[in-house]
């Protein structure tokens, strides 16, 4: 009788082995990787604040990354169980982290916790140039995948977020800072709106001037900052551009931007980049025309950088009233202090042209 007792407790703990032996090599097999690096694909996931591991489990079956969610997730909560998540006598905690990540068939599970607890994102890079508008800013994103245009701009003109913002205009036109951006897959156009709108309020403060000017003085160095970027192309020049327009206001001389006119036909009528301003088009019926009205323009015409920010929050005093691009190929102006010595210097620049043809 003991001899068949002792066969039976025999034969089940060969059973409770072999059943165990099958779990540890089963789970050895999904902490491996699903494919080899030969034949690896990937697959983007992502883990928005507040995910949980096992939903992160589920994201990762389905884009079939590992062989299965429950061994995912044990591991993930009690890396004790295996070796190589040990460190001397304390555990490797795997932290989930927000972000946007690339997942490769070929990586282990220890490779992806490690990726997950990064916060790594796969950002999507956009670069904003000095000088670009509203509309068009919002088609760079589109094109980079970030939001729709449309939703970019709808977010630009929300009465809600422009008054967060204390911005005292109808868009956020001139407000979106020109710089390189990271944008997540996952961001909406309010998001995109916002994060730009930030980085300009965190630019002004590196300006004295600007840093604690009220909301409606800060607007109008803003609109006439937006013309001097689109009216300079030498560093150097700027100020002095700032200060020729400066000079003009105080005087109620009308600003004579062609800055301000290519903005009302390209922004505003939607029609194709002027090759050259008419005579017709400085006659246009619009608030925005500068030969037309004296004093700024109802808003700001372009996003405009350091530089131009700069240069029209403390112009250097000077007498000048006019302007002129003499080298094109440099882009350097000359000013000039009155209307005959600006004629006088377009005939001579018009004169040595002619004669170098």
């Amino acid at each position: 009788m003991n001899k068949k007792i002792s066969r039976v407790i025999g034969l089940f703990l060969l059973l409770v082995f072999a059943a165990l032996f099958s779990v540890y090599i089963y789970w050895v097999y999904c902490r491996g990787p699903v494919t080899a690096h030969d034949g690896e694909y990937k697959a983007q996931i992502i883990v928005p604040q507040g995910m949980t591991i096992r939903q992160v489990a589920t994201e990762l079956k389905k884009k079939n990354l590992i062989h299965n969610e429950f061994v995912f997730y044990v591991a993930a909560r009690y890396p004790w169980l295996d070796k190589s998540q040990m460190t001397g006598l304390q555990s490797t905690v795997f932290h989930l982290k927000a972000g946007v990540y690339e997942v490769s068939s070929a990586m282990g599970l220890s490779e992806i916790f490690d990726l997950l607890s990064t916060g790594r994102n796969a950002d999507i890079r956009v670069v904003i140039p000095e000088g670009l508008t509203l509309r068009k800013t919002a088609q760079r994103l589109a094109e980079a995948g970030v939001c729709p245009a449309a939703a970019f701009i709808r977010s630009a003109e929300s009465a809600s977020l422009l008054t967060g913002y204390a911005i005292p205009a109808g868009t956020a036109e001139g407000y979106l800072f020109p710089d390189t951006y990271f944008f997540l897959p996952s961001d909406t156009g309010d998001q995109a709106v916002r994060t730009m709108l930030d980085n300009f309020f965190g630019h002004i403060r590196q300006i004295p001037s600007l840093s604690d000017l009220p909301a409606e003085k800060l607007h109008k160095v803003v609109i006439l900052a937006s013309i001097v970027e689109r009216e300079y192309r030498v560093k150097t020049d700027a100020p002095l551009i700032a200060s020729v327009f400066t000079n003009r206001l105080e005087k109620h001389i009308g600003l004579y931007s062609c800055a301000t006119i290519e903005y009302i036909i390209t922004e505003l009528e939607g029609k194709p980049h002027p090759d050259v301003i008419t005579y017709d088009d400085l006659h246009i019926d619009s608030p925005y025309n500068t030969y037309k009205w004296e004093g700024l323009p109802p808003g700001p015409i372009s996003s405009p950088g350091m530089v131009a920010l700069s240069a029209a929050a403390d112009p250097p005093k000077t007498h000048y009233y006019y302007f002129r691009l003499t080298d094109p190929v440099t882009g350097t102006h000359s000013f000039s202090t009155d209307f005959r010595t600006h004629v006088s210097e377009g005939h001579l620049l018009y004169t040595k042209s002619a004669a170098g043809k």
